[in-house]
């Protein structure tokens, strides 16, 4: 049969798999290249790896070279090609270019000059022009241009190869099928089967490695349940040839099936298991797959299976504060893959190296690869075992672990569920955290803050050392990640402090001094208890007897319940956002205030005391640094606009009414001149909590009289 060079195009960093596999294909002259391989063949041979090829994307084959230093020549070039040899009179084609050259603005143009070239042959020789059809067209045709050299090439492949014709359904990131090929054979899938071996991949998405061992262990064409190719529509078709090829595959798929290792696999997304099931059956495989709804950490080897590889695509985060979420999931799947599948080979692709880190197995091979856009690392792992976690971070261990025996002691004589554990101690360690126990059956979460570093800190230290946080409390604490949140502490788009920052809508109840409270640990930046403020709370309880109590700047009530809890006469509650002013009234029907005389104002606090009228025995003023929410006209700024604040709180006074004034800026300076009328009484130091005395400027407070 007549010999043609062609060019089979692969994802980058798997050129070497497909070079060998053109090889055991039959293929000659086969030279690898940038992102595919070059070799010779015959048609059988070209078909063999349209059918059986497990890396390849196309396979173009060569009809033409020529000089194309600008457009004229490019349809010259293109027009000297006899493609009603190829091309049917009635048949349809489309043009594909990829390349570059100077005189070319727009990838379109060299294909349209193509086009214009075959069209012209056509009609010169049939008298009609053939249609465009981009979907399937009888003939692809594919232009490349390098240095001014065109080459001209049939697709044969159609649409891409990697499309086996069982997936309809993805999961959030699929890999494409010819890639998840890739790993598994780098993985050592086929020596493993070979054996008799099993694969489970415990995070299996819509199932592609699944479908994709099974092809491969059971010796399955992958593209057997293709219904086009794009030599369909050729001339030269050899449809003789192509029968007895697709039934020499269906013999060896039906054989190979018989003698097929145990594949499962499961993962949490319930839909991402039905698309996979749905995958797996399309690829006749039901009954030849298990796949389950379930976390990755309750996976298990199948019954009976002594040996097998695990693998898995676990998410990457792509955001630095995904993967610091992540963190926690990669030593889970370390801890896990190591004690569950002892003795067994693994393999993770990895898109980042502090996740790696975190996994306790030391990987023996390591391959990159490009998924999609990601760079990755595919890490091969020759024989899984329990492993120990990596060290890192041994400052911030130690500091933590000291802090927590002191400080645990403390809250459980005090009777404090919930406070700061540490506080940028270190100043390496910028981060503050503060431990939250829940109200009943007392499990605990970690609220993690990082505060931004400078500019002047190099990005991948600062991420290093957040990374060795992590560990550590993951190490320390002996808590599951779901029960830590991380946050980075940073203004909110639209300027304001307590911007929301997602929509899980996880509540917990906490207890503290008495009171119970709704926090919210995962959507705002704060919590919706301010944990420094525990002492400032039991000074409201103590004063507010019999009093008419005023809540400015309420957020969400707390100061508000202490207040009832010490028997105020009334009280008033008012925030600017209706979020917070719900979540206060939830607060207080937690603490049995439902009812009574309780009123909730929504308003912008400094126009709100502009018109205010009455007395109030006690006023909570708690202020932001800053705020300019779309709600409200112009931006408060504490520091400039606290004195104007006071002074209209004082005139709502009684008598012998006191003013309780707090704020959190940390350069703040009261203007005691501005405010000589008034009898101050600095409480700040007296109001700083156990859990936050290595940080006296966290907060500051007065007590306030008339003269």
């Amino acid at each position: 049969m007549t010999q043609h060079s062609f060019y089979a195009t692969a994802p980058r960093g798997v050129e070497k798999l497909l070079s060998d596999e053109l090889r055991q294909l039959g293929a000659i002259d086969v030279e690898q290249r940038r992102a595919g391989a070059i070799f010779k063949g015959d048609l059988e041979i070209a078909y063999r790896v349209a059918l059986w090829s497990r890396f390849a994307n196309r396979l173009l084959m060569t009809l033409a070279e020529f000089p194309a230093p600008n457009a004229d020549a490019l349809y010259e070039g293109t027009r000297s090609i006899a493609w009603h040899e190829h091309l049917g009179a009635e048949g349809t084609l489309a043009v594909d270019f990829t390349g570059s050259a100077q005189w070319i603005n727009d990838s379109r143009f060299g294909a349209l000059k193509v086009k214009d070239a075959v069209v012209d042959v056509m009609r010169d020789k049939h008298g009609v022009r053939p249609d465009v059809d981009t979907d399937r067209p009888d003939l692809r045709i594919h232009l490349h241009i390098h240095n001014d050299l065109a080459t001209i090439s049939l697709d044969l492949s159609g649409e891409s190869l990697h499309r086996r014709g069982y997936r309809e359904q993805g999961s959030r990131a699929p890999l494409k099928e010819n890639l998840a090929g890739a790993i598994l054979s780098l993985a050592g899938w086929p020596a493993v089967a070979e054996k008799g071996g099993a694969l489970v991949d415990p995070m299996c998405g819509s199932g592609t490695f699944l479908v994709e061992a099974a092809l491969m262990a059971a010796d399955i064409a992958p593209g057997l349940q293709r219904d086009h190719f794009g030599f369909l529509g050729w001339l030269h078709h050899d449809d003789t040839l192509w029968q007895r090829l697709l039934g020499e595959a269906e013999e060896r798929r039906v054989a190979g099936l018989e003698k097929l290792s145990p594949i499962q696999g499961s993962d949490t997304d319930v839909r991402a298991v039905k698309a996979a099931k749905g995958n797996i059956a399309r690829a006749g495989l039901r009954d030849h797959i298990s796949v389950s709804a379930q976390r990755f950490i309750y996976s298990k080897p199948p019954e009976g299976a002594s040996s097998g590889l695990v693998i898995a695509n676990p998410p990457y985060g792509e955001r630095i504060g995904d993967k610091q979420k992540l963190i926690g999931l990669y030593r889970e799947i370390g801890t896990h893959l190591g004690e569950a599948y002892n003795g067994w080979k693994g393999a993770l692709l990895v898109a980042d190296d502090m996740l790696q880190h975190s996994i306790s197995l030391k990987p023996t091979r390591s391959y990159p690869l490009l998924n999609g856009t990601i760079e990755c690392q595919l890490h091969c792992y020759g024989f899984l075992k329990p492993g120990k976690q990596v060290q890192g971070g041994e400052m911030f261990a130690n500091r933590l672990r000291k802090n927590l025996k002191h400080l645990s002691r403390w809250a459980r004589k005090n009777s404090v569920s919930c406070y700061r554990l540490y506080d940028a101690d270190l100043p390496e360690y910028a981060v503050a955290v503060d431990l939250y126990q829940e109200a009943g059956d007392g499990s605990q979460w970690l609220h993690v803050q990082e505060y931004a570093p400078p500019k002047t800190i190099d990005k991948q230290k600062a991420e290093q050392r957040l990374f060795e946080v992590m560990q550590v409390l993951y190490e320390v604490m002996e808590l599951p990640p779901e029960r830590v949140v991380l946050k980075v502490r940073e203004r909110a788009k639209g300027g304001s402090q307590y911007g929301r920052r997602d929509e899980k809508k996880n509540y917990i109840v906490v207890e503290e001094c008495g009171a119970q409270f709704r926090v919210n640990l995962t959507d705002y930046l704060d919590t919706g208890l301010f944990l420094d403020h525990r002492i400032t709370r039991e000074k409201v309880r103590e004063l507010a007897r019999d009093k008419r109590f005023l809540n400015l700047f309420a957020y969400t009530g707390s100061v508000t319940v202490y207040a009832a809890q010490g028997g105020a006469r009334s009280t008033t509650t008012i925030d600017l956002s209706t979020t917070y002013l719900e979540w206060a009234k939830q607060n207080m029907a937690l603490n049995g205030f439902a009812e009574g005389p309780h009123a909730y104002v929504r308003a912008d606090c400094s126009e709100w005391l502009e018109d205010a009228q009455g007395e109030y025995g006690l006023i909570f003023i708690d202020p932001p640094t800053f705020s300019n929410s779309k709600r409200m006209e112009g931006v408060f700024d504490v520091q400039r606009d606290h004195v104007a604040l006071i002074k209209r709180a004082v005139g709502l006074l009684e008598p012998d009414g006191v003013v309780l004034f707090s704020n959190n800026r940390r350069d703040f300076k009261l203007d005691k001149e501005a405010l000589a009328d008034l009898k101050i009484e600095e409480i700040t130091r007296a109001t700083i909590p156990e859990d936050f005395k290595r940080n006296q400027k966290i907060h500051h407070a007065w007590l306030m009289r008339r003269s």
